[in-house]
């Protein structure tokens, strides 16, 4: 019986992929020792992308003790081919830096990987018979917990405790919508968390209630610690299992770093990330469990023991794991109707957005982290806040000094005018998801009105023309981790169903969206001397495609990799 074409090509990939392992010596899934002048392994045969403007293209690569040796044509490389070289005949196949996802919740991403996915959920129904399959395997008292879901998917209307409370009255449940600004808790977990119709809303954050004042179980921002203070924390041995859960699902979409801004949300406790760090991170590196390289981010109320950190351990633990900087909030997200802008969401025109914190603390904190060698990244969705950021740069730079700080703005989803162009300024990086475009192009008219979402949103190609640096990142877990699908997004800029673009103007070229996903990646978070691209002396991490040809590759991106390299080892599958 004949296979249907999408299963054929699936199984054609696997043979590939088995072909490639097979090929490979045992020694290569081990660390190679450096023999004299000559290279462990000659890539040859490829159509190599090596994101190094000195040399855009290649045909091969030497790779000796986990770095590139030599990227040219085979002839020049081959003067590296010694006895014990192994060399692998790529047929064609392209071959790129692998790819770095400038903005994760890692542990998060792990976790959530084993809780009740909500994502792609297109109906009530649908999302009440997700927690109810949860439940069956659950004792009394346990709580439900997973995240995902997107009420815009489903026509708008929000979930109430009340769509949950029959089919979980003995677990308390707590589910977080996509973004991770907004999550519903049924009545028990409320309960628990002593959410009634007399506790006030936090500073920065909303219950949300009913006409009568009772609370419907949603909760947005710092409301959000309400619940994070009850509900049971994973155990360190399950951070753990998501750490290298979620490694092996980076590595399978080809991602080789991450900058992890770690599990600190508006509401949540700055511990968490702290703990994860000496709980997770510590632990996988004395273990030598570590399989990608890591860029970790710090809440920035803890910038001075960030700062003590770095003083007593250097920039890089090791070449996996790198102390990048610290990481805060100014306002919430689009979905959740949180994010700061200047002028009311449409129908509510009271609502201007949530500024979840300070603006002198943070211009205070920003300073301090600052002036200790820190490098800040802060969340700006809304166009008010985004110019907000711009603004407090600019009295940082006065009152601090030039330097090479690399502020990043996290987001930049929603500029207004003239804004793309205040990035070059002072050399703030622009930390963008384009994947999060495809969840807002339906939606973003009814928030904001059409005329300003065509007008600010995901304004990609102006931050590049006003020389801003584009990170590309997924925010998983609010978004799968999915290189090759975002960079086709920035691209194309066609949500699903649609036949044109939204906002073509801000299309990118394929060279443009790969560099973000790669060598500007690498820059925004003070790693490109040592990866995001195939250049002499970097680390071998790269991705090898189904493609056998540029022309194959830029007229038709695959939606999965062959293999994954990291250190010149084989790392997936």
């Amino acid at each position: 019986m004949a296979l249907p074409a999408q299963s054929a090509a699936l199984l054609a990939a696997a043979v590939a992929i088995a072909a490639i392992a097979f090929l490979l010596p045992p020694s290569s899934r081990l660390s190679w020792t450096p023999r004299g002048r000559f290279a462990d392994m000659i890539l040859a045969n490829a159509t190599i992308y090596t994101a190094d403007p000195a040399r855009p293209f290649a045909g091969a690569m030497a790779v000796r003790a986990g770095r590139v040796l030599r990227v040219g044509t085979y002839e020049s490389v081959t003067e590296l081919k010694g006895r014990h070289t192994y060399e692998l005949n790529l047929s064609g196949n392209v071959l790129l830096p692998g790819f770095i996802d400038s903005h994760v919740h890692f542990i998060d991403g792990g976790l959530q990987l084993a809780r009740v996915p909500l994502r792609g959920v297109r109906s009530k129904d649908d999302f009440i018979n997700r927690v109810k399959e949860a439940v069956r395997d659950k004792h009394p008292g346990q709580w439900i917990l997973g995240g995902g879901w997107n009420n815009d998917v489903w026509g708008g209307d929000f979930p109430a405790a009340a769509w949950l409370d029959d089919i979980s009255p003995d677990n308390p449940v707590w589910l977080s919508r996509m973004d991770g600004h907004m999550g519903i808790a049924n009545s028990l977990a409320m309960k628990i968390a002593g959410i009634d119709r007399s506790t006030n809303d936090p500073i920065g954050g909303t219950i949300m209630r009913t006409a009568e004042g009772e609370p419907t179980g949603l909760l947005v921002d710092t409301a959000m610690k309400l619940m994070f203070d009850v509900f049971d924390k994973a155990s360190i041995h399950e951070r753990r299992e998501a750490l290298l859960r979620a490694s092996r699902h980076a590595l399978m979409r080809g991602v080789t770093t991450v900058v992890d801004v770690g599990s600190y949300f508006p509401g949540a406790s700055s511990e968490k990330t702290w703990q994860d760090f000496s709980d997770v991170y510590e632990w996988a590196h004395s273990m030598q469990k570590m399989m990608i390289r890591v860029c970790l981010f710090f809440p920035m109320p803890t910038w001075s023991r960030v700062s003590d950190l770095i003083a007593e351990n250097g920039r890089s633990l090791s070449q996996w794991i790198h102390l990048g900087g610290v990481k805060a909030f100014l306002d919430g997200s689009l979905g959740s109707s949180s994010a700061l802008f200047h002028e009311p969401y449409e129908g509510d025109p009271g609502n201007y957005g949530l500024q979840v914190t300070d603006i002198d603390s943070l211009l205070n904190q920003t300073l301090e982290s600052d002036k200790s060698g820190l490098q800040v990244a802060i969340h700006a969705i809304g166009d008010k806040a985004n110019d907000m950021l711009l603004d407090m740069f600019d009295k940082v730079v006065d009152l601090n000094g030039v330097k090479d700080r690399r502020f990043r703005i996290e987001h930049a989803q929603h500029l207004s005018p003239g804004a793309a162009n205040r990035f070059s300024k002072h050399g703030t990086i622009a930390s963008v998801q384009p994947d999060h475009l495809l969840d807002d192009a339906d939606f973003a008219a009814k928030k904001i009105g059409f005329e300003r979402a065509e007008r600010s949103s995901y304004t990609f190609r102006s931050l590049l023309a006003g020389g801003a640096q584009l990170a590309f990142g997924s925010d998983w877990p609010v978004s799968d981790i999915n290189p090759l699908k975002a960079i086709q997004t920035a691209m194309s800029r066609k949500p699903p169903g649609w036949e044109v673009p939204w906002i073509p103007i801000e299309r990118l070229s394929l060279d443009e969206s790969l560099k973000a996903h790669t060598i500007s990646a690498a820059y925004a978070c003070f790693l490109d001397h040592a990866v995001g691209s195939l250049s002499q002396g970097k680390y071998a991490d790269f991705v090898v495609l189904p493609s056998t040809s540029w022309e194959d590759f830029a007229g038709d991106l695959p939606a999965h990799v062959l293999a994954t390299y990291v250190s010149g080892k084989l790392a997936y599958p």
